[in-house]
């Protein structure tokens, strides 16, 4: 059996390995005189095949270096899935479940890796935050859908949402704007008009701010912007 060990502190480099799936057999001599073609080396030889095709899933699982301790096996499955990667919780638990791992055992190491802090979800939020606003330019409602869907609680994810100053979000806006303001030269002012404000939109911004962000870029290249403070 693999001797449980204190954690969660190590790497998941740094468990035990587990033992040999089957004991050594002991030596046998030179086949006796007088015996038949069916005994001897031959034959133990066939009879160790048979004993290891026939062996249990238990047998199975033991030979592939897995854990019996459903415990184990849940810190295993986290500690892989958390290595270069943060998770919330819900993820994590997810993962667990897919696995099969009983929700008392996942439930354990759960509450454990928390208490460590290897799971934190108000940390997460806040990476994610920072990471999908300046990277891909969403706005706090698209950020707020993808925490949800991550499963962090609604009250961190408005603690982290929170911290994104309305002014940079409007900044942020205007630059998305900038950039895509090129390619629609060309096209009728309502076209430009609903292709811009559309792609503010999918990014989570408000129907006030994306019109208000694409008429002053429209009407810095010129455009007529009378009547565009209507709805689109």
């Amino acid at each position: 059996m693999t001797r449980r060990t204190e954690w969660p502190g190590a790497d998941a480099a740094g468990e035990e390995e587990a033992g040999p799936a089957y004991a050594a057999e002991p030596s046998r001599g030179p086949s006796e005189p007088g015996r038949g073609a069916g005994f001897g080396e031959g034959a133990g030889r066939r009879s160790r095949s048979r004993s290891r095709s026939s062996g249990s899933p238990s047998s199975s699982r033991a030979e592939k270096g897995e854990p019996r301790d459903p415990v184990e096996q849940a810190r295993n499955i986290c500690l892989r899935l958390l290595t270069g990667t943060p998770r919330t919780r819900k993820q994590l638990a997810d993962a667990l479940r897919k696995r099969e791992i009983p929700d008392e055992a996942a439930e354990e190491v759960l509450s454990r890796f928390e208490d460590v802090g290897l799971i934190d979800d108000a940390a997460f939020a806040d990476a994610w935050v920072e990471s999908r606003h300046h990277g891909r330019g969403l706005a706090r409602r698209a950020l707020v859908r993808e925490l949800r869907t991550k499963g962090v609680d609604p009250a961190v994810i408005d603690e982290a949402v929170g911290q994104l100053d309305p002014d940079q979000e409007e900044e942020t806006a205007r630059e998305l704007v900038a950039r895509k303001l090129r390619s629609t030269r060309g096209l009728d002012r309502d076209k430009r008009l609903r292709r811009l404000a559309g792609m503010l939109a999918r990014k989570g911004y408000g129907e006030g701010m994306a019109l208000r962000v694409v008429r002053q870029a429209l009407q810095a290249e010129g455009e007529d912007t009378e009547g565009l403070d209507e709805p689109f």
